[in-house]
């Protein structure tokens, strides 16, 4: 089970394990609050991984693999602490979240603000004005986006980058993480809102814990870590 990030649909999911519907089963949701799945409530991680365990039940499903992208990570991580003999293997793909201990970086506030401020506009004026947040993209991967984006339900992007904003962390302190028995693919960012060391901690502290080179090779990464997995 593959979760998308902040902003994003299960289509943005598939962009990463896609390719391996052929040696894998793969479930790509649309995560609370994003693509077809409409709530403009509040969230919290709990919520979301409670989310997915009731996915889980509903499809009979006991154990999954479990993995996430960006703040789709946050979510898998959180089930990972939450519903800790439901997941077989954990897949974190650039992580953000570092704890409360340490909160945001000062750039991934600055991020999540700009996109909160982006979407609280849209509900006045519209989806439309959520596209300039992808301006800076490369032109492909821009339209994809922007079209992707033009599907958004307003309320539901404004509740999820007001969630996003506020800083709140899926875990307290780095230490929880050593709590986690289940074994663990790491496959780090590569920018400031995803930053390398945010992987590198996880490291230190998750006890059964593997790392992928980069995200250029996540898929073979992440094929070759579940076929791994004891059954």
């Amino acid at each position: 089970m593959f979760l998308h990030g902040g902003m994003a649909d299960h289509r943005a999911g598939l962009v990463v394990v896609g390719q391996l519907v052929s040696s894998l089963r793969i479930i790509a949701p649309d995560v609370r609050g994003a693509g077809r799945s409409v709530f403009g409530g509040e969230l919290s991680w709990d919520l979301l991984a409670d989310d997915l365990a009731c996915l889980m039940d509903r499809l009979g499903l006991e154990r999954a693999v479990i993995g996430g992208i960006s703040a789709g990570s946050a979510i898998a991580l959180r089930f990972a602490l939450r519903h800790s003999d439901r997941a077989s293997g954990l897949v974190l793909v650039s992580p953000v979240y570092r704890g409360t201990a340490l909160g945001l970086t000062q750039a991934q506030c600055d991020a999540m603000q700009t996109m909160d401020g982006f979407a609280q506009r849209a509900l006045t004026n519209g989806i439309e004005a959520l596209y300039p947040l992808y301006d800076a993209l490369p032109e492909p991967i821009r339209d994809r986006a922007v079209a992707m984006a033009s599907q958004f339900d307003v309320g539901s992007v404004a509740a999820t980058t007001r969630f996003l904003a506020s800083g709140v962390q899926p875990f307290d302190q780095l230490e929880d993480l050593a709590a986690i028995a289940t074994p663990t693919l790491l496959i780090p960012g590569k920018d400031a809102e995803h930053p390398p060391e945010v992987a590198e901690l996880y490291a230190r502290y998750l006890p059964r814990c593997e790392v992928a080179p980069s995200v250029q090779e996540s898929q073979s990464a992440i094929g070759r870590f579940c076929v791994d997995l004891p059954a």
